[in-house]
């Protein structure tokens, strides 16, 4: 399980931490450690545990893209300490590879991901669906590392904000550097941190400011597949819905939108969400 709400933008993560917790440190053939995002004493985010799947399979095999990963969180890290990354390949052919990505702190094995790498072909067949209309984001405030704005003002986090269960968000990390493996690890973070907050707008006296104080929440999985190169750089819209809740748990799904309409890449998640006990 991981913390399923990254620090807010321009909080105590700027760009420079992130991009310094994705320089994995070889500590043995196909493990690394790498440093933990956040005020000390917190749960490590579970965007930043993909990010690093992402950089670590990258690492192992350089001359392929992430295609898609799908991770299973565990147990919760904390942000005290760094965290070991394991990768074993699977296979590696000429146009297609893959590996597995643990994630621990010590003895705990907090996530594992399943990342497939490829090298694109040639179009035989394309097709996506269209971007939903709205509007364009609104000004950001100055200086932020990452820059979130919702579509119509939404406040997940108001339990008498009640509304369908889907949300819009732009997002962009303005100083994001070029490079593959750490746009899409940038995206990684950022889709993992909306769908508990989307599934909660139906219900009258539930939002995400309950989460850890009146409401246990949490991702369990997270899959997202990359469609074509992304710019983190620039606005990207994450079109979400929550298209099930119920049993202490929900599910909802995204799309990934590039301002100018084309499709990016898709995401789905499952999670928790249930009454705090003990």
């Amino acid at each position: 399980m991981a913390e399923d709400t990254p620090t807010p933008p321009g909080g105590r993560i700027d760009l420079a931490a992130f991009l310094a917790a994705l320089e994995l440190s070889p500590v043995g053939d196909g493990t690394f450690e790498a440093a933990s995002l956040g005020p000390p004493g917190g749960v490590v985010f579970g965007g930043q545990l993909m990010a690093q799947a992402v950089a670590a399979a990258t690492r192992v095999v350089p001359d392929k893209t992430v295609r898609s990963l799908h991770t299973v969180f565990a147990r919760a890290g904390t942000t005290d300490h760094p965290v070991q990354i394991d990768v074993e390949q699977m296979h590696a052919g000429r146009a297609f590879a893959s590996v597995t990505v643990s994630i621990r702190q010590g003895d705990r094995l907090c996530a594992r991901s399943l990342v497939l790498l490829d090298s694109p072909d040639p179009d035989l067949i394309r097709h996506a669906p269209p971007m939903p209309g709205t509007g364009p984001p609104a000004d950001p405030p100055a200086g932020a590392w990452w820059e979130v704005r919702t579509v119509g003002g939404v406040d997940v986090s108001d339990p008498e904000a009640v509304g369908p269960a889907e949300l819009q968000v732009w997002t962009r990390f303005p100083d994001a550097p070029e490079g593959d493996a750490v746009n899409r690890a940038l995206l990684a973070y950022a889709t993992d941190g909306f769908l508990i907050g989307t599934a909660m707008r139906p219900h009258a006296g539930v939002g995400q400011s309950m989460a850890h104080v009146s409401i246990a929440t949490t991702v369990l999985t997270h899959t997202l597949s990359f469609h074509q190169p992304v710019r983190a750089s620039e606005w990207l819209l994450l079109d979400q819905r929550s298209t099930y809740a119920g049993s202490g748990r929900a599910y909802g799904r995204g799309e990934v939108f590039e301002a100018g309409g084309a499709l990016v890449a898709s995401f789905v998640q499952d999670s928790m969400i249930r009454h705090m006990t003990g």
